[in-house]
């Protein structure tokens, strides 16, 4: 057996006793970091300023201050996809977007830009360029008030099955366009 002075056992002892101390203090840190966690840059303030993880991804494009990709909370509707983008520019035409749209995930938020002064700005029934629905594609038929990307494809799809409309009440036979979304269009739109 081994004996040990007093003076060998504080020796031992001693340092023994701060390895102990260093590593509790260690241990006692682990997950109480004073940073944001790692993956913070990949998630985005909200509204309210609390944190959440993204569930939307959307491309906002045209006549707004910082176009690109931009992560939202699901539910998230235009007008939130236009905040994240630095807002509209003063040349944006926001009469023909539906703020009010929800979005989805992988969907492209275009806002248009008026036309110079003296040209009617697009969705204006004065002077116009209407939308032709015989030709018209799935893009310029999402630019439509109150038109998704979905019941934009509707229509084309209505249109490849049914042949060329004879006139805007035949929106009406598209399946998520009712009467009322036919008055809206009626002056957008041509057969």
């Amino acid at each position: 057996m081994i004996s040990l002075t007093r003076s060998q056992l504080v020796l031992v002892a001693v340092p023994l006793v701060v390895l102990l101390a260093v590593a509790g203090s260690r241990l006692a840190g682990v997950g109480a970091s004073e940073g944001p966690p790692a993956a913070a840059p990949l998630a985005r303030l909200e509204a309210g300023g609390t944190e959440a993880a993204p569930r939307l991804v959307v491309h906002v494009v045209g006549a707004v201050r910082r176009p690109g990709l931009f992560r939202l909370r699901e539910g998230a509707r235009v007008a939130d996809a236009l905040t994240r983008a630095g807002g509209p520019t003063r040349r944006a035409d926001l009469a023909v977007v539906n703020l009010a749209a929800p979005l989805a995930d992988g969907q492209q938020v275009l806002v248009p830009q008026r036309g110079p002064p003296g040209v009617a700005p697009a969705g204006s029934a004065a002077g116009a360029v209407r939308v032709s629905l015989a030709i018209a594609t799935v893009e310029q038929l999402d630019e439509l008030p109150g038109i998704g990307p979905v019941t934009a494809q509707k229509i084309v799809d209505w249109r490849t099955a049914h042949g060329p409309f004879r006139s805007v009440e035949d929106l009406d036979e598209v399946p998520g366009i009712g009467p009322a979304r036919v008055e809206q269009l009626r002056e957008l739109v041509t057969p």
